[in-house]
């Protein structure tokens, strides 16, 4: 029996695409058809040099389309695409009776979650979401230590991301908020997600700072405090590591202990993919707490620096 499953691919240009397309690799799938309007795809060549593609979304619609007459039906589309594009995205896959993996943010906005749980409905397809920290050995272990510590227990964390972007970044679909989702959701939901899923639900979500390049605040939630900072700005990043030539910062403590997490991350689209393949990924009702708080953050008047905030918050 041939297990190997077709695979279509969204973004294909994109910064995230070729982990996508090392999963399908390693994963002994098949790489069937590629989109992007942006023609930058030569890596393509050492990887899946046989795959059609298209710069024009309606040959490639004519094509996934033909595919499901033949015996190369398309069974998953990569979805690779700008964020604001995912919703239409995951709703081309299940119409072409195919299942959905898509990068994070899943959607926007909550509601779309809804209006997609029932096209999965009507379609029997599936959408996945990749949800990468969830499997990261790290990660995994913390949620291990919660989980069998006191129930009773509300612990302090304080989380920053500063990850530096040049002048390009406001120029590209990322600087517009309509379409990225501004910068809490761009770079922090997966975060977000990660915190909601070992700590609890969300109870209380204060925002002190949202502007374009930096966002801050502090979520209670069942479980724990957390103070949050995240920003694309170089000038946020500690004196040290600046002094060390570094232009990214990522810092989770819990109760004081540091989180490493730095490492781990290049094989976690790979793993992603095979519980995909095998019906065990994330799904819509694992995105739905991490939308819902990136688009309350998103949408909420800023407190400024009162109450208990991030340090990195003054800077």
């Amino acid at each position: 029996m041939n297990n190997v499953k077709n695979f279509a691919l969204i973004g294909v240009a994109g910064y995230i695409a070729p982990r996508h397309i090392k999963a399908i690799k390693e994963t002994n799938n098949e790489l069937i058809a590629t989109l992007d309007p942006f023609d930058s795809v030569g890596y393509l060549d050492s990887v899946f040099p046989n795959t059609d593609y298209f710069y024009e979304f309606e040959r490639f619609e004519r094509h996934i389309d033909k595919l499901s007459r033949t015996d190369k039906k398309i069974d998953y589309v990569s979805i690779c695409s700008p964020n604001y594009l995912h919703d239409s995205h995951i709703r081309f896959a299940l119409r072409h009776k195919a299942n959905a993996i898509c990068e994070k943010p899943l959607v926007l906005n909550p509601w779309n979650i809804d209006a997609l749980a029932e096209i999965e409905k009507e379609t029997e397809n599936k959408i996945f979401n990749i949800l990468q920290l969830r499997l990261h050995p790290s990660i995994i272990s913390l949620k291990q230590k919660i989980d069998n510590g006191p129930k009773d227990k509300i612990y302090d964390i304080d989380l920053a991301y500063i990850t530096s972007r040049g002048r390009w970044y406001d120029f590209s679909w990322k600087g517009n908020v309509q379409k990225s989702g501004g910068v809490a959701t761009n770079i922090g939901v997966h975060f977000f997600d990660m915190l909601t899923w070992i700590f609890g639900d969300v109870k209380e979500n204060i925002v002190h700072i949202y502007e374009e390049h930096r966002a801050a605040g502090y979520l209670q939630l069942e479980n724990a405090r957390v103070r949050w900072f995240l920003s694309i700005d170089y000038n946020s990043l500690p004196d040290e590591i600046k002094q060390k030539g570094q232009r990214t910062y990522r810092s989770i403590t819990v109760e004081g202990e540091e989180i490493e997490f730095s490492s781990g991350f290049t094989d976690l689209h790979t793993l992603s993919y095979q519980k995909i393949i095998k019906n065990e990924g994330f799904g819509l009702s694992e995105a739905r707490n991490s939308i819902q708080t990136v688009y309350n953050i998103r949408n909420s008047e800023p407190k400024l620096l009162v109450g208990d905030y991030h340090p990195l918050a003054k800077s």
